[in-house]
């Protein structure tokens, strides 16, 4: 089969001809099945499996540490995914911290310690001081800048969306929501509540979705973070599920035999093929790439809770999540 070309417009000497040239100075075409899925190394480079250990915290000076992949990934880093940025950020009494970024939503989870939550001089009717304390989670928008207070040696888990403004090469222009408190009693009661409920056993995940009462379409914590927090009991083995979204998954505590399974394909029994396991440490954090499959297991004898973030707010906003199941357990409404 042979293409016709299309008619050709005039193009007149002189100034205009050189801005034609120059605009079709940057035009590439590719064959479809050259350039349709650019996932691969050296080109769009696939999300690698990685996973950190906490820091040591007992005499250590306060630090913001970023778990730093942007070399992996042929980005500008700090970035732990293409989208989102996690740091641990270790305080000692007496040396405060004011973690910032380019970004429109930083969630917090304190690991360890108390503290307290200020903004110094900030005329924001939002900047009002906050104690924080063990299993706290506080979500903080764009325009409040932080000032993070210990009273005793603390550990936080800090992920902002920062990578996606880069890449997208733009700055933030207001808040998109206003600031909230997930208070470990809070969350602990809520996950009790699960727990009790006789229906939850045919559930995929035991868990419960942090969510912002200005979001009520998406469901989640802000309009482009995804925040859950989850209990592997004694004993349990997660049918395996997937979404497009990637998860950098924070293991709040974990005993000895707790672990995660991931692949990119399941067999003819639902389970992962030639699966990759990562172990968990309490405080430690890994990475569930995108459209992988993954199963929590659990062969101890009590239970583990896991604190996985992902830019699942954004891709339910553009209906792309896909997040499958195997093993036909799901999710209620």
């Amino acid at each position: 089969m042979t293409i016709s070309p299309l008619p050709q417009g005039l193009h007149p000497e002189g100034s205009e001809s050189l801005v034609s040239a120059s605009w079709q100075a940057p035009a590439l075409i590719y064959d479809y099945r050259q350039a349709a899925n650019p996932i691969r190394p050296g080109l769009t480079d696939p999300i690698p499996y990685q996973h950190w250990s906490p820091p040591p915290l007992a005499g250590e000076p306060s630090a913001i540490l970023p778990l730093d992949l942007s070399q992996a990934l042929g980005c500008e880093g700090p970035a732990t995914s293409p989208g989102l940025a996690a740091h641990y950020v270790r305080l000692s009494p007496g040396e405060p911290l004011s973690p910032q970024a380019q970004a429109t939503s930083s969630l917090f989870y304190v690991l360890r310690g108390e503290g307290r939550l200020a903004f110094p001089a900030q005329d924001n009717p939002f900047a009002q001081p906050m104690e924080w304390a063990q299993g706290d989670v506080f979500v903080l928008p764009h325009g409040l800048a932080p000032e993070l207070i210990a009273h005793q040696p603390s550990l936080l888990y800090w992920v902002h969306d920062g990578p996606l403004l880069r890449y997208l090469g733009v700055t933030p222009a207001g808040s998109r929501f206003p600031p909230c408190l997930f208070t470990a009693d809070h969350l602990d009661d809520e996950l009790n509540r699960l727990l009790a409920d006789p229906t939850a056993a045919r559930s995929n995940r035991l868990s419960v979705l942090l969510a912002h009462q200005d979001l009520p379409a998406t469901r989640t914590v802000t309009h482009t973070l995804w925040a859950m927090v989850g209990i592997v009991p004694a004993g349990a083995i997660q049918p395996p599920h997937r979404h497009q979204s990637g998860a950098i998954d924070l293991i709040v505590d974990s005993p000895p035999g707790c672990y995660t399974l991931v692949g990119t394909d399941l067999d003819g029994s639902g389970l992962i093929r030639h699966p990759r396991r990562i172990d968990w440490e309490s405080g430690g954090v890994f990475i569930t790439p995108p459209g992988h499959w993954h199963s929590h297991v659990n062969t101890s004898e009590g239970p583990a809770r896991l604190l996985p973030i992902q830019d699942a707010g954004l891709h339910t906003y553009l209906r792309s999540l896909d997040i499958r199941f195997a093993g036909g357990l799901v999710g209620e409404d």
